[in-house]
Formats: C-alpha cells, structure tokens, sequence
C-alpha cells in the first residue's frame, strides 16, 4: 500500500480485524501480523492513494472469493461468492438460499455474448426505452 504499518496504524483497528500468527517463514516459525477482509478494506480506506484502487479490486474480485470458494462446504446461512471464469471474461456470482445471484448490471455483458441467444436480448431492448426518459 505504500506506507509504513506502525504500531499506531495497527492499534486502530479492532481487534477481530488483526491478529498476530505464527508462520513457517523458510522453516522458522515467525510471528506476523494478519489482517481480515474488513480490517484490510479499512486501511484502504483511511490511507487512501488512487494508485491502491488496482489493489482494492484484486483483493474483491480476485482475492476473496478465491479464498471463499477454497473453504469446505458447509451449511452457512451468509451469502458466499464464487468467480465463474471464461475465456473473454469472468464474472462474480453471490451464492444465498441455494440460489446464485448475479449483479444486474453484469447480467447485459453476459447476455449479449450468449451464441444461444438468436432473437436478440430484452436487456438492450429494454435499455432503448429507458435512454428515452
């Protein structure tokens, strides 16, 4: 991120957002801080620099749901996300209630690129009428 992780920055955050772990660093166990998803959301925000965006966008639709589809599945109440991936693009899909979900403003991109759709998408249909209000 650019800057220094002092004491001051780290103390901060709550203490759910940071904790110190033991990791094999070369074959030593060596005590280094973790931060959690909100407590590394958090830093961006309060030390902000444009050139971190790139980074906020890697840790959300990169990051995190990687690391959220490698868990076991079980049975969670809370919404999951998952990253569907083709070759000319990919997609985030929220998982809840046995339902995928996915962000309507996604939904254009993945119907105009669908072969099987030969009589055109209501979606730019639709779009047309609205560009007239």
């Amino acid at each position: 991120m650019g800057f220094h992780l002092s004491d001051r920055v780290v103390g901060k955050q709550d203490e759910n957002q940071r904790h110190m772990l033991l990791i094999d660093y070369h074959g030593q166990p060596e005590k280094r801080l973790m931060l959690s998803e909100s407590g590394a959301y958090a830093l961006l925000v309060y030390h902000y620099a444009p050139g971190n965006r790139l980074l906020r966008e890697w840790l959300t639709h990169q990051v995190v749901p990687a690391l959220r589809d490698a868990r076991p599945s079980q049975s969670v109440e809370r919404p999951t996300l998952s990253v569907l991936d083709w070759p000319k693009m990919s997609l985030c899909m929220l998982h809840w209630q046995d339902e995928p979900w996915i962000r309507l403003r996604d939904m254009p991109c993945v119907l105009a690129d669908d072969p099987f759709n030969q009589r055109g998408s209501w979606w730019r249909k639709a779009s047309r009428v609205l560009r007239g209000f």
